[in-house]
């Protein structure tokens, strides 16, 4: 193989590359279903923080809270014309490990339950917010990159200065405004070349 055919394969890879990604941010909006899900999850959270129960069974009941989140987001999907599953785009699947991977952390904030409960809300929040970082790659979004960092930070300063409800007070405008924040960059998007258009393209380059 020559170097100008590696150089003709990358070049096509890379293209094929940008292109699902531009497909998986355009047919799921950028997430915005999840994260305009997470608003009603923190206001959820702030009502069981702000109920006056003993911290043990605020933070067991914040963590039933949590489970509402996909549910949640498959009904906003269906509100905002969002494709939840994405078949026909391999990288959904990078999408959901992305996810997955933020079970394991919840490992850490399972721990704070115990050893420091006033702190779990906290952790969550920080848990949340970094989590959301390779989704900046995954859909092109320098916002997703941005809060992934001003969320962690802001709850560590947040959660050790004040109470858990101030907290949550707090991250229910925040994720209002980073919703309006992807669904104005969805409405930017130009119409560009789909998968199937994009693949006899690539074909016809090949050839």
């Amino acid at each position: 193989m020559t170097d100008n055919s590696k150089e003709n394969i990358n070049e096509i890879a890379g293209i094929i590359l940008d292109e699902l990604r531009e497909d998986c941010a355009r047919k799921q909006k950028k997430g915005a279903h999840f994260i305009i899900a997470s608003i009603l999850l923190w206001t959820a959270l702030l009502i069981v923080q702000c109920s006056g129960l003993p911290v043990l069974t605020r933070n067991l009941y914040t963590f039933c809270c949590t489970g509402m989140l996909v549910p949640l987001a498959y009904l906003i999907s269906k509100g905002i014309g969002v494709d939840f599953q994405n078949k026909g785009n391999p990288l959904n699947g990078l999408g959901l490990l992305f996810s997955i991977n933020q079970l394991f952390y919840l490992l850490i904030a399972m721990w704070i339950y115990q050893a420091v409960p006033e702190k779990m809300v906290m952790v969550l929040a920080m848990i949340f917010g970094a989590h959301l970082f390779p989704y900046g790659w995954l859909y092109k979004s320098l916002s997703y990159r941005i809060f992934a960092v001003v969320i962690p930070i802001g709850a560590l300063i947040l959660g050790n200065m004040y109470p858990s409800w101030d907290l949550c007070a707090v991250m229910i405008p925040t994720e209002i405004f980073f919703s309006l924040i992807l669904l104005v960059e969805c409405r930017k998007y130009s119409k560009k070349l789909s998968l199937p258009k994009l693949l006899l393209w690539v074909c016809a380059f090949i050839r």
